[in-house]
Protein backbone atom coordinates (compact mmCIF):
# COMPACT_ATOMS: atom_id res chain seq x y z
CA UNK A 1 0.00 0.00 0.00
CA UNK A 2 1.42 3.52 -1.10
CA UNK A 3 1.99 5.72 2.11
CA UNK A 4 -0.19 9.39 2.38
CA UNK A 5 2.04 11.07 5.22
CA UNK A 6 0.60 14.16 4.44
CA UNK A 7 -2.81 13.64 3.90
CA UNK A 8 -2.97 11.45 7.30
CA UNK A 9 -1.00 14.72 9.24
CA UNK A 10 -3.52 17.23 7.62
CA UNK A 11 -6.24 14.80 9.17
CA UNK A 12 -4.85 14.32 12.47
CA UNK A 13 -4.34 18.40 13.16
CA UNK A 14 -7.98 18.95 11.89
CA UNK A 15 -9.50 16.39 13.96
CA UNK A 16 -7.47 18.24 16.83
CA UNK A 17 -8.52 21.79 15.94
CA UNK A 18 -11.68 21.29 14.85
CA UNK A 19 -15.16 19.79 15.96
CA UNK A 20 -16.25 18.19 12.44
CA UNK A 21 -13.68 17.43 9.73
CA UNK A 22 -15.12 16.78 6.16
CA UNK A 23 -12.75 14.22 3.71
CA UNK A 24 -13.99 15.35 0.35
CA UNK A 25 -13.45 13.75 -2.72
CA UNK A 26 -14.26 11.86 -5.57
CA UNK A 27 -15.45 7.84 -5.34
CA UNK A 28 -12.31 5.74 -5.40
CA UNK A 29 -9.73 8.05 -4.04
CA UNK A 30 -8.42 6.67 -1.41
CA UNK A 31 -10.61 8.43 1.72
CA UNK A 32 -12.01 5.49 3.32
CA UNK A 33 -8.49 4.01 3.56
CA UNK A 34 -7.14 6.73 4.99
CA UNK A 35 -9.91 6.79 7.34
CA UNK A 36 -8.97 3.58 8.67
CA UNK A 37 -5.84 4.53 10.09
CA UNK A 38 -8.00 6.33 12.57
CA UNK A 39 -10.48 3.43 12.98
CA UNK A 40 -11.01 0.15 11.33
CA UNK A 41 -14.60 -0.92 9.75
CA UNK A 42 -15.66 -2.87 12.45
CA UNK A 43 -15.25 -0.37 15.54
CA UNK A 44 -18.62 0.75 16.69
CA UNK A 45 -17.53 4.24 16.23
CA UNK A 46 -17.15 3.85 12.30
CA UNK A 47 -20.61 3.81 10.01
CA UNK A 48 -20.36 3.13 6.17
CA UNK A 49 -23.75 4.60 4.70
CA UNK A 50 -23.32 2.22 1.92
CA UNK A 51 -23.46 -0.69 4.47
CA UNK A 52 -26.59 -2.10 5.27
CA UNK A 53 -26.00 -3.08 8.65
CA UNK A 54 -24.65 0.82 9.33
CA UNK A 55 -28.08 2.20 8.15
CA UNK A 56 -29.90 0.32 10.47
CA UNK A 57 -27.95 1.12 13.42
CA UNK A 58 -28.59 4.52 12.28
CA UNK A 59 -32.53 4.26 12.58
CA UNK A 60 -31.85 6.24 15.29
CA UNK A 61 -29.35 8.81 14.88
CA UNK A 62 -29.30 10.95 17.66
CA UNK A 63 -29.81 8.02 20.54
CA UNK A 64 -26.95 6.21 18.65
CA UNK A 65 -24.24 9.04 17.37
CA UNK A 66 -24.49 10.59 20.94
CA UNK A 67 -23.77 7.56 23.17
CA UNK A 68 -20.14 7.27 21.83
CA UNK A 69 -16.93 8.77 22.82
CA UNK A 70 -14.00 9.73 20.96
CA UNK A 71 -13.81 10.14 16.76
CA UNK A 72 -16.72 8.86 14.98
CA UNK A 73 -16.17 8.32 11.32
CA UNK A 74 -19.33 8.52 9.05
CA UNK A 75 -18.54 7.38 5.23
CA UNK A 76 -20.22 8.25 2.10
CA UNK A 77 -22.11 11.12 4.35
CA UNK A 78 -24.36 11.85 1.07
CA UNK A 79 -26.56 8.85 1.71
CA UNK A 80 -28.08 10.26 4.61
CA UNK A 81 -27.76 14.45 4.25
CA UNK A 82 -30.24 14.63 7.29
CA UNK A 83 -27.61 14.00 9.88
CA UNK A 84 -25.62 17.45 9.26
CA UNK A 85 -28.36 19.46 11.50
CA UNK A 86 -28.01 16.45 14.22
CA UNK A 87 -24.40 16.93 13.98
CA UNK A 88 -24.11 20.43 14.45
CA UNK A 89 -26.56 19.65 17.69
CA UNK A 90 -23.96 16.92 18.83
CA UNK A 91 -20.64 19.21 18.02
CA UNK A 92 -21.75 21.51 20.24
CA UNK A 93 -22.56 19.63 23.36
CA UNK A 94 -20.11 20.86 26.60
CA UNK A 95 -18.38 19.16 27.26
CA UNK A 96 -17.35 17.33 23.87
CA UNK A 97 -17.43 14.07 24.41
CA UNK A 98 -16.84 13.27 20.23
CA UNK A 99 -15.36 14.80 17.44
CA UNK A 100 -16.75 13.54 13.97
CA UNK A 101 -14.47 12.94 10.66
CA UNK A 102 -16.99 12.98 7.83
CA UNK A 103 -16.20 11.34 4.25
CA UNK A 104 -18.39 11.90 1.18
CA UNK A 105 -18.12 11.58 -2.68
CA UNK A 106 -18.25 15.38 -3.06
CA UNK A 107 -21.75 16.37 -4.27
CA UNK A 108 -23.35 20.08 -4.23
CA UNK A 109 -25.82 18.52 -1.65
CA UNK A 110 -22.90 17.67 0.36
CA UNK A 111 -21.02 20.75 0.29
CA UNK A 112 -24.31 23.49 0.60
CA UNK A 113 -25.44 21.31 3.69
CA UNK A 114 -22.19 21.22 5.29
CA UNK A 115 -21.47 24.89 5.47
CA UNK A 116 -24.74 25.69 6.14
CA UNK A 117 -25.55 23.47 9.07
CA UNK A 118 -22.28 23.14 10.09
CA UNK A 119 -20.90 26.79 9.97
CA UNK A 120 -18.21 27.74 12.39
CA UNK A 121 -17.91 24.02 13.57
CA UNK A 122 -16.37 21.89 10.28
CA UNK A 123 -13.03 22.17 8.46
CA UNK A 124 -12.88 20.65 5.15
CA UNK A 125 -10.38 18.86 3.21
CA UNK A 126 -9.97 18.43 -0.54
CA UNK A 127 -8.33 14.98 -1.69
CA UNK A 128 -7.81 13.33 -5.22
CA UNK A 129 -5.96 10.21 -5.78
CA UNK A 130 -2.52 9.55 -6.01
CA UNK A 131 0.25 12.55 -6.07
CA UNK A 132 3.28 12.30 -7.87
CA UNK A 133 5.11 13.32 -4.15
CA UNK A 134 3.55 9.83 -2.87
CA UNK A 135 5.04 7.67 -5.84
CA UNK A 136 7.87 6.79 -6.93
CA UNK A 137 9.91 9.45 -9.53
CA UNK A 138 10.89 6.36 -11.19
CA UNK A 139 6.79 5.86 -11.91
CA UNK A 140 6.18 9.64 -13.36
CA UNK A 141 5.52 8.63 -16.78
CA UNK A 142 2.50 5.48 -15.08
CA UNK A 143 1.43 8.07 -12.85
CA UNK A 144 0.98 10.87 -15.80
CA UNK A 145 -0.70 8.17 -18.24
CA UNK A 146 -2.86 6.10 -15.52
CA UNK A 147 -3.63 8.90 -13.53
CA UNK A 148 -3.73 8.60 -9.86
CA UNK A 149 -6.78 6.89 -8.85
CA UNK A 150 -5.34 4.14 -6.68
CA UNK A 151 -6.55 1.08 -8.15
CA UNK A 152 -5.94 2.19 -12.48
CA UNK A 153 -2.23 3.07 -11.12
CA UNK A 154 -1.52 0.44 -9.45
CA UNK A 155 -3.46 -2.10 -11.77
CA UNK A 156 -1.16 -5.10 -13.12
CA UNK A 157 -0.66 -3.92 -16.62
CA UNK A 158 -1.70 -0.55 -18.83
CA UNK A 159 -5.28 -2.48 -20.10
CA UNK A 160 -6.23 -3.70 -17.22
CA UNK A 161 -5.96 0.13 -15.64
CA UNK A 162 -7.74 1.24 -18.76
CA UNK A 163 -10.61 -1.73 -18.37
CA UNK A 164 -10.36 -0.17 -14.55
CA UNK A 165 -11.18 3.55 -15.90
CA UNK A 166 -13.85 2.71 -18.23
CA UNK A 167 -15.84 0.61 -15.88
CA UNK A 168 -15.12 3.70 -13.29
CA UNK A 169 -16.59 6.08 -15.69
CA UNK A 170 -19.50 3.74 -16.28
CA UNK A 171 -20.61 3.27 -12.51
CA UNK A 172 -20.18 6.95 -11.69
CA UNK A 173 -22.41 8.09 -14.16
CA UNK A 174 -24.96 5.05 -14.13
CA UNK A 175 -24.88 5.01 -10.00
CA UNK A 176 -23.28 7.60 -8.16
CA UNK A 177 -24.47 10.42 -10.37
CA UNK A 178 -27.99 10.22 -10.07
CA UNK A 179 -27.41 9.44 -5.99
CA UNK A 180 -26.14 12.29 -5.83
CA UNK A 181 -28.95 14.22 -7.23
CA UNK A 182 -27.98 14.80 -11.14
CA UNK A 183 -30.94 13.99 -13.02
CA UNK A 184 -28.95 14.11 -16.16
CA UNK A 185 -29.18 10.93 -18.36
CA UNK A 186 -25.76 9.05 -18.74
CA UNK A 187 -24.83 8.93 -22.06
CA UNK A 188 -25.66 12.40 -22.45
CA UNK A 189 -22.98 13.60 -19.72
CA UNK A 190 -20.65 10.43 -21.13
CA UNK A 191 -20.79 12.47 -24.44
CA UNK A 192 -20.30 16.04 -22.89
CA UNK A 193 -17.55 14.62 -20.54
CA UNK A 194 -16.24 13.58 -23.81
CA UNK A 195 -16.61 16.91 -25.68
CA UNK A 196 -14.22 18.10 -22.50
CA UNK A 197 -11.83 16.20 -22.89
CA UNK A 198 -10.87 17.16 -26.73
CA UNK A 199 -11.65 20.64 -25.47
CA UNK A 200 -8.98 19.94 -22.47
CA UNK A 201 -7.10 23.06 -21.47
CA UNK A 202 -9.04 25.94 -24.04
CA UNK A 203 -11.37 28.51 -23.22
CA UNK A 204 -14.65 27.17 -22.55
CA UNK A 205 -17.38 27.85 -25.16
CA UNK A 206 -20.66 26.84 -24.79
CA UNK A 207 -22.07 27.07 -28.24
CA UNK A 208 -19.97 24.12 -29.72
CA UNK A 209 -21.33 21.65 -27.52
CA UNK A 210 -24.56 23.05 -26.94
CA UNK A 211 -25.10 22.34 -30.37
CA UNK A 212 -23.68 18.97 -30.94
CA UNK A 213 -25.65 18.01 -28.06
CA UNK A 214 -29.25 19.84 -29.31
CA UNK A 215 -29.33 21.72 -25.91
CA UNK A 216 -29.24 24.99 -24.72
CA UNK A 217 -25.79 26.82 -23.60
CA UNK A 218 -27.16 27.35 -20.08
CA UNK A 219 -27.60 23.47 -20.17
CA UNK A 220 -24.00 22.71 -20.77
CA UNK A 221 -23.50 25.30 -18.07
CA UNK A 222 -25.11 23.32 -15.73
CA UNK A 223 -23.66 20.01 -16.77
CA UNK A 224 -20.02 21.65 -16.64
CA UNK A 225 -20.81 22.80 -13.40
CA UNK A 226 -21.91 19.31 -12.18
CA UNK A 227 -18.97 17.90 -13.08
CA UNK A 228 -16.57 20.41 -11.75
CA UNK A 229 -19.16 20.35 -7.98
CA UNK A 230 -18.25 16.51 -8.07
CA UNK A 231 -14.16 17.00 -8.94
CA UNK A 232 -14.24 15.73 -11.83
CA UNK A 233 -13.79 18.32 -14.38
CA UNK A 234 -11.48 21.87 -13.12
CA UNK A 235 -12.61 25.48 -14.17
CA UNK A 236 -9.80 27.80 -13.82
CA UNK A 237 -10.91 30.95 -13.77
CA UNK A 238 -9.08 33.89 -15.20
CA UNK A 239 -6.89 36.66 -13.81
CA UNK A 240 -7.81 40.62 -14.87
CA UNK A 241 -5.98 43.62 -14.16
CA UNK A 242 -6.15 46.81 -15.12
CA UNK A 243 -4.08 46.81 -17.64
CA UNK A 244 -5.79 48.51 -20.67
CA UNK A 245 -5.31 45.73 -22.85
CA UNK A 246 -8.51 43.15 -24.03
CA UNK A 247 -8.07 40.03 -22.05
CA UNK A 248 -10.05 36.35 -21.83
CA UNK A 249 -13.14 36.57 -19.35
CA UNK A 250 -13.98 32.91 -20.08
CA UNK A 251 -12.38 29.98 -17.43
CA UNK A 252 -10.51 27.02 -18.69
CA UNK A 253 -11.97 23.95 -19.02
CA UNK A 254 -9.23 20.91 -17.39
CA UNK A 255 -10.23 16.83 -16.80
CA UNK A 256 -8.71 16.81 -13.59
CA UNK A 257 -7.48 13.18 -13.34
CA UNK A 258 -4.71 12.17 -16.90
CA UNK A 259 -5.80 8.74 -16.65
CA UNK A 260 -9.52 9.42 -16.96
CA UNK A 261 -8.95 12.43 -19.76
CA UNK A 262 -6.82 9.58 -21.79
CA UNK A 263 -9.77 7.18 -21.43
CA UNK A 264 -12.23 9.55 -22.65
CA UNK A 265 -10.10 10.06 -25.32
CA UNK A 266 -9.58 6.82 -26.82
CA UNK A 267 -6.22 6.26 -25.79
CA UNK A 268 -5.12 2.84 -24.82
CA UNK A 269 -1.78 2.11 -24.60
CA UNK A 270 1.63 4.12 -23.83
CA UNK A 271 2.48 3.77 -27.69
CA UNK A 272 -0.79 5.59 -28.58
CA UNK A 273 -0.08 7.98 -26.53
CA UNK A 274 3.92 8.41 -27.25
CA UNK A 275 2.56 10.59 -30.75
CA UNK A 276 -1.08 12.06 -29.28
CA UNK A 277 -1.64 15.13 -30.42
CA UNK A 278 -3.04 15.88 -27.05
CA UNK A 279 -0.16 14.87 -25.24
CA UNK A 280 0.76 18.55 -24.75
CA UNK A 281 -1.97 19.50 -23.11
CA UNK A 282 -2.53 16.26 -21.16
CA UNK A 283 0.71 17.58 -19.71
CA UNK A 284 -0.39 20.95 -18.61
CA UNK A 285 -3.09 19.69 -17.28
CA UNK A 286 -1.22 16.90 -15.13
CA UNK A 287 1.15 19.33 -13.96
CA UNK A 288 -1.13 21.94 -13.12
CA UNK A 289 -2.88 19.20 -11.11
CA UNK A 290 0.02 18.31 -9.34
CA UNK A 291 0.78 22.18 -8.32
CA UNK A 292 -2.53 22.25 -6.70
CA UNK A 293 -2.24 19.03 -4.29
CA UNK A 294 1.59 20.21 -3.72
CA UNK A 295 0.83 23.33 -2.45
CA UNK A 296 -3.15 24.35 -1.74
CA UNK A 297 -3.24 27.97 -3.36
CA UNK A 298 -5.41 30.44 -1.75
CA UNK A 299 -6.69 31.47 -5.28
CA UNK A 300 -5.38 29.61 -8.66
CA UNK A 301 -6.26 31.90 -12.07
CA UNK A 302 -5.09 31.88 -15.41
CA UNK A 303 -4.06 35.15 -17.69
CA UNK A 304 -4.59 35.47 -21.04
CA UNK A 305 -5.12 38.54 -23.31
CA UNK A 306 -6.21 38.43 -26.63
CA UNK A 307 -2.83 39.84 -27.61
CA UNK A 308 -1.97 36.32 -27.21
CA UNK A 309 0.46 36.78 -24.02
CA UNK A 310 -0.36 34.53 -21.38
CA UNK A 311 -0.04 32.64 -18.37
CA UNK A 312 -0.74 28.85 -17.80
CA UNK A 313 -1.34 29.51 -13.70
CA UNK A 314 -1.37 32.21 -11.35
CA UNK A 315 -0.97 31.37 -7.37
CA UNK A 316 -2.23 33.33 -4.76
CA UNK A 317 -0.48 32.36 -1.75
CA UNK A 318 0.53 33.76 1.80
CA UNK A 319 -0.17 37.40 -0.05
CA UNK A 320 2.66 36.21 -3.13
CA UNK A 321 2.04 35.99 -6.80
CA UNK A 322 3.47 32.73 -8.17
CA UNK A 323 3.53 32.28 -11.82
CA UNK A 324 4.23 28.85 -13.92
CA UNK A 325 4.43 27.98 -17.01
CA UNK A 326 4.25 24.47 -18.26
CA UNK A 327 5.89 22.99 -21.13
CA UNK A 328 6.78 19.51 -22.66
CA UNK A 329 9.99 19.94 -23.68
CA UNK A 330 13.22 18.49 -22.91
CA UNK A 331 15.08 22.34 -22.34
CA UNK A 332 12.39 25.29 -22.64
CA UNK A 333 13.72 28.49 -23.74
CA UNK A 334 12.60 32.16 -22.72
CA UNK A 335 9.68 33.55 -24.27
CA UNK A 336 8.22 36.98 -24.72
CA UNK A 337 5.07 36.28 -23.19
CA UNK A 338 7.06 35.39 -19.46
CA UNK A 339 8.26 38.79 -19.62
CA UNK A 340 5.22 40.11 -20.12
CA UNK A 341 3.50 38.44 -17.33
CA UNK A 342 6.38 38.87 -14.84
CA UNK A 343 6.01 42.34 -15.64
CA UNK A 344 2.38 42.81 -15.97
CA UNK A 345 1.36 41.08 -13.14
CA UNK A 346 4.07 41.98 -10.67
CA UNK A 347 5.40 38.34 -9.95
CA UNK A 348 7.37 37.32 -7.40
CA UNK A 349 8.66 34.60 -9.30
CA UNK A 350 8.07 32.62 -12.34
CA UNK A 351 8.34 28.98 -12.45
CA UNK A 352 8.82 27.26 -15.95
CA UNK A 353 7.52 23.26 -15.44
CA UNK A 354 9.12 20.70 -17.65
CA UNK A 355 9.90 16.92 -17.10
CA UNK A 356 13.42 17.35 -17.70
CA UNK A 357 16.10 17.23 -14.81
CA UNK A 358 17.95 19.86 -14.96
CA UNK A 359 16.94 23.46 -13.02
CA UNK A 360 18.17 26.52 -14.65
CA UNK A 361 17.51 30.64 -14.37
CA UNK A 362 16.02 31.89 -18.05
CA UNK A 363 15.54 35.24 -16.84
CA UNK A 364 15.53 37.60 -14.12
CA UNK A 365 12.28 35.79 -11.79
CA UNK A 366 12.05 33.37 -14.06
CA UNK A 367 13.61 29.88 -13.74
CA UNK A 368 13.06 26.62 -15.06
CA UNK A 369 12.46 23.76 -12.67
CA UNK A 370 11.69 20.00 -13.25
CA UNK A 371 8.39 18.59 -11.87
CA UNK A 372 10.53 16.01 -9.71
CA UNK A 373 11.78 18.93 -7.69
CA UNK A 374 8.91 20.73 -6.97
CA UNK A 375 9.55 20.93 -3.16
CA UNK A 376 12.53 23.32 -4.16
CA UNK A 377 9.67 26.05 -4.97
CA UNK A 378 9.12 28.19 -1.79
CA UNK A 379 5.57 29.38 -1.58
CA UNK A 380 5.90 30.93 1.76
Amino acid sequence: MIKRPDLLHQIQKATRRSRVVVLVGPRQCGKTTLAREFLSSEEKNYFDLEDPDDLLRLEDPKAELSALKGLVVIDEIQRKPELFPLLRVLSDRKPLPAKFLILGSASPALLKQSSESLAGRVEMIHMSGFSLEEISDKKLKTHWFRGGFPQSFLARSDESSFVWRKQFIQTFLERDVPQMGVNVPAPMLRRFWAMLAHSHAQVWNAADPAASLGVSQPTVRKYLDYLDHLLMVRELQPWHENLGKRQVKAPKIYVRDSGLLHLLLGIRSKEEFRDHPKRGVSWEGYVIEELFKKFQPDDAYFWATHNRAELDLLFLKNGKKIGFEVKLSDRPSLMPSMRIAVRDLKLEKLYVVYPGKENYDLDYRIQTISILDLEKINLR
